[in-house]
C-alpha cells in the first residue's frame, strides 16, 4: 500500500515501509537543473517532511540521464550585484541545511550525471548511492566557471572525506566514476540498476555509521596545521593555472584556511565569496562560454538522426584517431587503408585510449570488438557515416570519392575531415554535390571538443543537420561553418602561427614568444603548437592559405622540412622533444625583446583575422567565432573568447594598435575592413 501526491517538479510516493520516494522531474526539460522553482518546491516538500516525519526519505531522478547537473547557470548570469547573489546562495544553503536536519535517514539516489549543486544536494543527505555504471559522473566543476562550490558543498565534502582528497576534487573540477567516488568515500555504496531500490530501503532500514573524515584527515583540518597544507595547496594548484587567470581555486584554499570556527558562519563566508566570485569579468566570461556551449549541443538537435556504423577511410593519426572516438563511444566502425601494417597503428593507439578511459578488460576487449580493420573497403556500402580522413591533396580526394559514390546508401552521411580544402572543391567530381559535408575534428582527437560542420554553397541542409547530429552522439560540439580555405580556426590560427615564425626568424627567442601566448593565457605557445600540429601540415595549410590570405612562409620553415624536422611527431622541430614525444625544456633567455610587444604582435594578427572571418560570414555572429576558438584551440577561456576581448579592451583601442604595428612591424597587421562594421 503506498500513497502519492504531486506537484509541479518533485513527485513524492510514501510506500508501505513508510519510506518517502522524492522524484525530482523538471518540467519540459530534458536534464534537472536546481531552478528557484525546483528549490521553491523543495523546500514545502522538507517542511512537509519535517512535520509529518516518514521512516525515510529517498531523493532521485525521473530523467533517464542523470540525477541533477547542477544550478541553474541562467539564473546566476542574471543577477546582477553581489548581494543579490549571495542572497540567492545563502538560500540554497538554508535549504541543504534543513534537508540535513531531517531527523529521519536521507538516500540521494545516483545514476547518471551528479554534478555541482546536485552533488552538493546529494552531501546534505545521510548516505549517497550510485548506479555502477560507466554513465555515472560525479564532480564539483564549479572551478570550470570561474567560482567554486557554494551551496555548502565545499564546508560538507572536506568534511566528508577530509580536506586533501576534497581538494582533489573541487579545486580541478574533476569528474568520478561511480567505482572512483566510492574509493574515495564520496559515495557509500555502488550498485547495478537493477539494484538500486532495494539498497536505498536497506540504507534507510539499517541506517549505518555515516561517513567521516578519517582522524589524520581531521587533524590536517586543525587551525595550527591549516596554514602550511593551504600553502602546499597553493603552490600545487599554481602548476596548473595562474591566480591571475583562475582565481577561484585559490579562492576555495583560501576560504578554507580562514574558516570560521562556527560552521553556520563557514557556510557564510562560503556564500561571500561565490558571490565575490561570479560577479568578477572573469566568472562571466567562463559563464558566457558555458551557455555557448549549450548553443552549439542545439545545433545537433534538429534533426532525429543515429548512426549505427561509422566507416573511416585513412587510418593515418587523424583518421585512426576519429575512428577510436566513435567505437569508444559505443559505434560499429570499420577502418580503411591500403594495408594491415597501415591500420595496426591505428588499432594500438585505440587500445591505449580505451585502456585509459574504460579501465575495466572487459569493457576494453568490449570497445575493441567494434573496430575492425576493413583494407577492402567492404564498410562503405553498410554504413550510416561515411568520413575520408586521407592526406591533404584535392586529387587523390577526389578519386577515392568517385570510387566510393556509387557503393554509398542513398541516406548514408558523405563527410571530409579535409583541413583547408574548400568544399565546393572536393564536392565537384561527385554526381550529388549537395551531399557532402565537411566534418573537421582537430588533434587531438580524444581531448578536442569541437567540430566544424562544413557547408557549401549547395550543401542540402539535411545533410548539414545529420552532421551535427551526428557530432552531438559522439560527444562533440559541432559548430557550423562556411566553407571557404582554412574553414575558421586553421584560418585564423595560420597568420597567429606564421607570426610567431617571422619572430623566430628575427633572432627572438622561441621560449620568449611562447611564454608571451602563455602569459596571456594559451595553453601552449604558437612555437610548441606548430611542432604539435606538424611542421609539414603548417606549410601545407599555409601554402593552401597563402594566396587567399595575402601571407608569406617564412623561409625558416620550409628549411625545417628539408631536414626531416616535422616537429613532435620527429622528435625535432622547432624544439627537441624526447622519446615519450615531451619537449625537452630550454632555459628562457634573460635578454629579450619586450613581451608586451610580442604578447601584442601575436593577438592583435590573431584578432585581425577575427573579424576578416566575421565580416566575410564565416560563422554566424561573434559569439559562435568564440566559441570556435575556445573549444577548437583552446584561446584563453577566462577572457570569453576573441571577439570578447576585443569588446572588452575597445574596438578602436585595438584598431589603433593594429595601424602602429602595420606602420612599424609590416603589412600584415594592416586592418581588415571589418573593423568599421564592429562596434
Amino acid at each position: 500500500m503506498s500513497t502519492q501526491t504531486e506537484s509541479l517538479m518533485w513527485h513524492k510516493i510514501s510506500d508501505s515501509d513508510g519510506i518517502v520516494w522524492l522524484t525530482l522531474d523538471v518540467q519540459d526539460s530534458q536534464t534537472n537543473t536546481l531552478t528557484s522553482d525546483v528549490l521553491l518546491e523543495l523546500s514545502n516538500e522538507i517542511a512537509l517532511l519535517s512535520n509529518d516525519t516518514p521512516k525515510g526519505v529517498v531523493i532521485n531522478s525521473a530523467k533517464t540521464n542523470g540525477f541533477i547537473a547542477g544550478a541553474d547557470i541562467n539564473a546566476f548570469a542574471e543577477m546582477h550585484s553581489v548581494d543579490e547573489t549571495f542572497y540567492g546562495i545563502r538560500q540554497a544553503q538554508d535549504l541543504f541545511s534543513r534537508l540535513e536536519k531531517l531527523s529521519c535517514p536521507t538516500v540521494a539516489l545516483i545514476h547518471g550525471f551528479c554534478l555541482g549543486g546536485g552533488l552538493e544536494l546529494a552531501l546534505a543527505c545521510d548516505y549517497r548511492l550510485a548506479e555502477d555504471s560507466l554513465n555515472t559522473r560525479i564532480a564539483l566543476p564549479e572551478v570550470k566557471l570561474g567560482i567554486h562550490p557554494g551551496y555548502g558543498g565545499s564546508v560538507r565534502l572536506i568534511e566528508l572525506i577530509g580536506v586533501l582528497p576534497a581538494m582533489g576534487v573541487m579545486l580541478a573540477g574533476r569528474t568520478l566514476s561511480a567505482r572512483a567516488a566510492k574509493k574515495i568515500a564520496v559515495i557509500d555504496r555502488i550498485a547495478p540498476a537493477r539494484h538500486l531500490k532495494r539498497v536505498a530501503r536497506e540504507l534507510i532500514l539499517r541506517s549505518p555509521s555515516k561517513q567521516q573524515a578519517s582522524p589524520l584527515q581531521k587533524l590536517l583540518s586543525k587551525p595550527i596545521l591549516r596554514p602550511l597544507i593551504a600553502a602546499l595547496l597553493r603552490r600545487q594548484t599554481r602548476k596548473q593555472v595562474n591566480p591571475e587567470h583562475y582565481p577561484a581555486p585559490f579562492a576555495l584554499i583560501n576560504l578554507w584556511k580562514n574558516q570560521p570556527a562556527n560552521r553556520q558562519q563557514y557556510f557564510t563566508a562560503e556564500a561571500q565569496s561565490v558571490a565575490t566570485l561570479i560577479r568578477s569579468d572573469i566568472a562571466q566570461n567562463l559563464v558566457r562560454l558555458f551557455l555557448l556551449q549549450d548553443r552549439l549541443k542545439g545545433f545537433g538537435k534538429q534533426i532525429d538522426f543515429k548512426a549505427q556504423h561509422v566507416h573511416v577511410i585513412g587510418a593515418g593519426v587523424m583518421g585512426g584517431d576519429i575512428a577510436a572516438w566513435c567505437a569508444l563511444r559505443g559505434l560499429r566502425v570499420t577502418l580503411q587503408d591500403q594495408s594491415a601494417e597501415r591500420i595496426a597503428p591505428a588499432i594500438a593507439r585505440a587500445h591505449t585510449l580505451f585502456k585509459r578511459r574504460l579501465k575495466l578488460p572487459y569493457l576494453v576487449q568490449a570497445a575493441m570488438d567494434k573496430l575492425i580493420p576493413d583494407i577492402t573497403g567492404e564498410g562503405v556500402a553498410k554504413a550510416d557515416v561515411v568520413i575520408e580522413a586521407i592526406f591533404e591533396n584535392l586529387e587523390a580526394k577526389q578519386s577515392l570519392f568517385k570510387t566510393i559514390e556509387p557503393q554509398l546508401r542513398a541516406d548514408a552521411l558523405l563527410a571530409t575531415n579535409t583541413s583547408s580544402i574548400p568544399l565546393e572543391s572536393l564536392a565537384s567530381c561527385l554526381t550529388q554535390p549537395k551531399r557532402l559535408v565537411g566534418l573537421h575534428f582537430f588533434n587531438p582527437v580524444a581531448k578536442m571538443q569541437l567540430i566544424e560542420i562544413i557547408y557549401g554553397k549547395n550543401t542540402l541542409k539535411k545533410w548539414q543537420k545529420q552532421a551535427a547530429a551526428f557530432a552531438r552522439q559522439i560527444d562533440r560540439l559541432p559548430l557550423p561553418v562556411k566553407s571557404s580555405p582554412g574553414f575558421l580556426v586553421n584560418r585564423i590560427l595560420m597568420p597567429y602561427l606564421l607570426e610567431a615564425m617571422q619572430m623566430e626568424s628575427e633572432g627572438i627567442p622561441i621560449m620568449a614568444i611562447d611564454k608571451a601566448a602563455t602569459d596571456f593565457g594559451m595553453p601552449m605557445g604558437p612555437i610548441e603548437l606548430a611542432d604539435s600540429v606538424g611542421l609539414d601540415i603548417c606549410i601545407s595549410v599555409a601554402d593552401m592559405l597563402a594566396s587567399t590570405l595575402g601571407i608569406s612562409v617564412p623561409d625558416s620553415l620550409s628549411k625545417f622540412i628539408e631536414n626531416g624536422h616535422l616537429g613532435r611527431k620527429s622528435g625535432q622541430g622547432f624544439y627537441q622533444y624526447d622519446h615519450q614525444n615531451k619537449r625537452i625544456t630550454k632555459s628562457l633567455e634573460s635578454a629579450y625583446s619586450d613581451p608586451e610587444l610580442l604578447q601584442q604582435r601575436l593577438i592583435l594578427i590573431l584578432i585581425n583575422e577575427c573579424v576578416a572571418c566575421l565580416d566575410e560570414g564565416i560563422v554566424d555572429d561573434a559569439d559562435l567565432l568564440d566559441a570556435g576558438m575556445v573549444f577548437g584551440t583552446g584561446f584563453a577561456p577566462f577572457r570569453g573568447g576573441p571577439m570578447q576581448y576585443t569588446q572588452k579592451q575597445g574596438v578602436d583601442t585595438l584598431n589603433q594598435q593594429l595601424q602602429h604595428l602595420s606602420s612599424v612591424i609590416g603589412s600584415q597587421f594592416k586592418p581588415n575592413s571589418g573593423w568599421e562594421g564592429l562596434s
